[in-house]
């Protein structure tokens, strides 16, 4: 079984969209700063790397599926390009209600990305920047690290004003969160 690096999108690997808003467009997709190496890294330390990402966008009709699988196309041909690898991209195109089993913090998107790369999922990471990457990973079975600079100020929780849920390891970006994560699962 192989080991993986789930990653959140908006906030892990590229600038989150203000407040109420979607990144819809190639031109509002920023890499942070680090991510490409940090991807890179994973790459070469044996881990697959797969984006899951809430993709609400959709169902509010700002892009097309055909569009997000377009935006995505260029976000790994771009990473191609740096040296990095993005393995495989799950996304959950629905709306908050009624409840899918895809959409973070349940955690259909990885247990598919398992079962399709035959995934060990206890040695396996989700890194997001919310409470609810960090419970998908946990409802997952996998580690967590939580990405903290790229935070909106203000928000303390994404799960019902529960206190933040606490992740394995915390960083201030993907970057920083890599040697974290390779050190521990030498320990």
């Amino acid at each position: 079984m192989t080991k993986a690096t789930f990653l959140d999108r908006d906030g892990v690997i590229n600038q989150k969209a203000p407040a109420g808003q979607y990144v819809t467009r190639w031109e509002d997709f920023h890499f942070l700063p680090g991510a490409i190496d940090a991807i890179a890294q994973f790459n070469h330390a044996g881990f697959l790397v797969i984006v899951v990402t809430n993709q609400r966008c959709v169902a509010k009709g700002l892009l097309s599926e055909n569009e997000l699988n377009i935006l995505h196309k260029r976000m790994t041909d771009h990473l191609s390009h740096a040296g990095a690898r993005i393995d495989a991209i799950h996304y959950c195109p629905h709306e908050l209600e009624p409840p899918c089993s895809c959409r973070k913090p349940a955690p259909g998107m990885l247990l598919a990305a398992a079962r399709a790369q035959n995934l060990d999922l206890a040695a396996s990471w989700m890194i997001g920047d919310s409470d609810i990457d960090i419970q998908a990973g946990k409802n997952a079975g996998c580690r967590t690290a939580r990405v903290t600079k790229n935070r909106a100020a203000t928000q303390s929780s994404d799960i019902d004003g529960a206190a933040l849920v606490e992740a394995d390891i915390t960083a201030a970006s993907l970057y920083e969160a890599v040697p974290q994560i390779l050190k521990y699962g030498n320990s």
